[in-house]
């Protein structure tokens, strides 16, 4: 069963009151033997604690105090220096899973891939996914640049751009749509996570900032190119053992990979991951 967290919830603090209550019953009910917090920050610790599971493992090195949430703490001692792929499946070790390979199964819903086929079928190929949204700003490299790299890539690839993402990005996508040149077509906001699945792993290439349909388009395989601001490529680029022709285009600027959501420097990464350097990667693939 799948236990589904509102966010939008705590926009308001009245509702993010109840809700929390609400979801604090709903996890106590299930009576939970063993509790995995992933992810590490105080919303997650509070989560693993409301369950009242008598194993709640977390990481030692976890952020925001959610440490204090466990019953049990992994130390990964090169947590800052591997990817977070790497970092999570320490914990199935812990757990008993040996030295495994790792493998992703993703799986595509045959009706959620008939549905999409259907919408895409027409459009030429290759198509080229493309997720321009980002929940931190500093994530999000310009729409401008986004614009320039597809077109040109369009211009001698041909194809057609397929824009996706959550209805937050809605604006985001349009701009960029009002932006291109070639064969395009806006899904954001129209898909359920299924449908976007399916899109994905029909696309040859994905190009994105370092947002969600990135990671699910790498764990299907699929070829990623994506800008890194504020984040950092060797702890949560496209995990190359799942799709090793994808690249992460890192800054340099001083403070690449801050992990910042305000910048204090005027967002200068952002002028220095340039057009071109996504380009030189798209193309690799796209030549393959």
């Amino acid at each position: 069963a799948t236990i589904s967290f509102n966010r939008r919830a705590y926009k308001n603090p009245i509702t993010a009151v109840t809700y929390s209550l609400q979801l604090q019953q709903q996890l106590r009910r299930e009576r939970f033997d063993l509790v995995l917090d992933l992810q590490g920050l105080l919303r997650t610790g509070l989560m693993t604690a409301a369950t009242g599971a008598p194993v709640r493992l977390g990481f030692a090195n976890a952020r925001e105090g959610s440490k204090h949430f466990y019953s049990h703490r992994l130390e990964v001692p090169d947590a800052d220096r591997i990817h977070a792929v790497d970092r999570y499946w320490r914990m199935i070790e812990l757990l008993g899973g040996g030295p495994l390979q790792k493998e992703f199964h993703v799986p595509v819903d045959d009706a959620a891939l008939t549905r999409m086929l259907a919408v895409l079928k027409s459009l030429p190929q290759p198509w080229i996914a493309v997720a321009p949204g980002a929940r931190w700003l500093t994530k999000r490299w310009p729409v401008e640049k986004f614009a320039e790299l597809l077109n040109e890539t369009q211009d001698a690839f041909g194809g057609t751009v397929v824009l996706l993402g959550a209805p937050d990005d809605i604006a985001l996508s349009a701009e960029l749509a009002h932006s291109l040149k070639h064969p395009c077509i806006d899904l954001t906001g129209k898909t359920s996570i299924a449908e976007m699945v399916a899109v994905l792993s029909r696309t040859t290439v994905m190009i994105s900032n370092d947002t969600g349909p990135l990671h699910v388009a790498a764990a299907l395989g699929i070829p990623c190119v994506a800008a890194y601001l504020c984040t950092k490529v060797n702890l949560h680029g496209p995990y190359l053992g799942a799709s090793p022709k994808s690249a992460g285009v890192p800054t340099t600027v001083p403070c690449a990979g801050s992990y910042v959501r305000q910048c204090p420097h005027g967002l200068k990464c952002f002028a220095d991951v340039t057009v071109n350097m996504l380009a030189k990667e798209v193309s690799r693939i796209l030549l393959a």
